[in-house]
């Protein structure tokens, strides 16, 4: 496998002091880089908006519905932002908390706090007030930055709240009195293994934890995909996941910047505008998530819709259905599928477009610098075809869990990180990612993976969308509930029967259930405790 003798930056030497609250004093023991622009720094991601900066000042890097910023206002902002954080009393080490929809001043704080030490913590704005608290009180951030659309939401959080960040708008320009000694100012020495972004896990088991990336754990996830991708200076890169998550910065735009490319920055994700845009700004490469696909694919305008510029589309966050990969694939949209988890930066796996059509579903081969094994259930490592949990290590594994040495430990196991997924190698070394291992439920002693049968129920023609849950049985222990989005008329014994023709019996769901919607979280992922509520008060209520 690809990276086995790379450095486990973020491994090697055990979680930075930074996971436990202070700034980083070296994770891999690599030497102190110098302050943007300082030779040698080339892992310390402020140094790529002041390349960008010197040698393509006049290229477009955003284009947003407020406008387009060029590479040498994003320089030039994001070191005046700088200086004034400085100026605050921020710094390295120091937490710089976010509430805010997708923006170009995002960005520049990103590049802003790289040059300086600092960790960006973005929050997601659909949580509730109480889990904002939690976040806020967790990280202690020393400013929580706020676009005027989310004030009244932060001010809710921190009423809740323990700590009292003090508050900046996101828009506000830095202030004019230390601008003029911008450049000087920022010139902080930042370390390789410094931490640069806090990102909060989506707590499906327990409280939120706080992944911490470092600046070359950012590096190498961005040179692995690259290597993959092959992004160019003069690609058009679509963005429309949320800058809270770490997809949002780690898959395309970061690597975009670093490139001189151009990002079209979306506030949020709107099919019918995602797709105007792909064709008004000759898109040329672009990420989301399977229902990003899907709710693209189901618009009226998507048949007529020029996808010629669309050279390739990157897929993660959860398995994509192979009959709306066939969709894609017959627009003559190349497809680019692959997983990730936060704590990985996320590439993990990736599957060529061109595999993608005798590899329908796979997720794919390890990156390039990324190493991945199988174990079983007692840890142990498997060879050749196999199926078991997904294990990680490489220089872009993470730093550790924010304040969780417990966590982390639980996570980093003999310099491996265990995912918690379920993975199927095959003689190719190809794998299939089946589920999280407590997404697993067992029916009658057999082991059963959601995500295996959702596939095999997507290929019905009038099934739009569907997740399957494990619910108890007295016989069997467990047994499958689908619920199911309808395409067009089906009844449920219908959909059983489907399952019983192309699955063994212990996999067949034992009911079926049709919503009108799923609920889903940020990222496009069904909320399987949500899901079970709603089927539960759509009981209740006799429907």
């Amino acid at each position: 496998m690809s990276g086995a003798g790379a450095p486990a930056v973020g491994v090697a030497g055990g979680p930075a002091t930074g996971v436990a609250g202070g700034p980083a004093t070296g994770v891999a023991g690599g030497p102190v880089m110098g302050g943007p622009g300082a030779p040698g720094s080339t892992m310390v991601l402020g140094t790529w908006i002041t390349d960008r900066g010197r040698l393509t000042p006049d290229r477009v890097a955003i284009d947003h519905a407020q406008g387009r910023v060029t590479y040498r206002q994003l320089d030039r902002e994001s070191a005046h932002l700088a200086a004034e954080l400085l100026e605050r009393g921020l710094r390295r080490g120091d937490r710089v908390a976010v509430l805010s929809d997708n923006r170009p001043e995002y960005v520049t704080l990103f590049f802003a706090c790289a040059r300086i030490g600092l960790i960006l913590t973005p929050l997601n704005w659909r949580l509730a007030a109480p889990e904002l608290a939690y976040q806020l009180d967790h990280s202690e951030p020393a400013l929580l930055v706020v676009s005027e659309e989310r004030r009244s939401q932060a001010m809710t959080a921190l009423g809740v709240a323990r700590v009292q960040p003090p508050l900046r708008d996101i828009a506000e320009p830095p202030a004019a009195a230390v601008a003029t000694t911008a450049i000087s100012a920022a010139r902080v020495a930042v370390r390789n293994d410094d931490p640069l972004l806090l990102c909060y896990t989506s707590g499906t088991s327990g409280r939120p934890k706080g992944a911490l990336l470092t600046h070359a754990n950012c590096f190498w996830t961005n040179l692995s995909i690259d290597h993959l991708m092959d992004v160019t200076t003069f690609d058009v890169v679509l963005q429309v996941l949320p800058q809270f998550h770490v997809g949002g910065w780690n898959v395309q735009p970061l690597l975009a910047w670093w490139k001189g490319a151009t990002v079209v920055l979306e506030s949020s994700f709107d099919a019918r505008r995602a797709l105007a845009l792909i064709e008004s700004k000759r898109v040329t490469t672009m990420m989301g998530v399977p229902a990003t696909y899907l709710f693209m694919a189901e618009h009226p305008t998507f048949a007529t819709t020029d996808l010629s510029s669309l050279r390739m589309a990157v897929v993660g966050g959860a398995p994509m259905p192979e009959a709306l990969l066939r969709t894609w694939l017959a627009r003559g949209v190349r497809l680019v599928q692959g997983y990730g988890l936060t704590e990985a930066g996320p590439n993990v796996l990736a599957l060529p477009w061109e595999d993608a059509t005798a590899h329908l579903g796979a997720a794919g081969k390890a990156y390039p610098h990324v190493e991945v094994a199988l174990a079983d259930a007692a840890g142990e490592p498997l060879d050749g075809p196999a199926s078991g949990e997904l294990l990680v290590r490489g220089p872009n594994v993470f730093a550790g869990y924010w304040r969780d040495p417990d966590a982390t430990a639980a996570a980093m196991r003999d310099g491996w990180l265990h995912t918690g997924d379920i993975a199927e190698r095959d003689a190719d070394g190809f794998h299939r990612i089946r589920g999280r291992i407590k997404e697993m439920y067992i029916s009658g002693g057999e082991n059963v993976y959601p995500a295996e049968v959702e596939a095999v129920l997507m290929e019905h023609p009038a099934v739009a969308e569907v997740a399957v849950v494990g619910i108890p049985h007295e016989r069997w222990g467990e047994t499958g509930l689908a619920v199911v989005v309808r395409r067009g008329p089906v009844e449920a014994m219908a959909l059983v029967d489907w399952c019983t023709e192309r699955l063994a019996r212990f996999k067949v769901p034992g009911s079926v259930r049709f919503l009108e919607r799923l609920p889903r979280s940020s990222m496009g992922k069904v909320v399987a405790a949500d899901l079970l509520a709603l089927v539960s008060q759509e009981t209740d209520d006799g429907r």
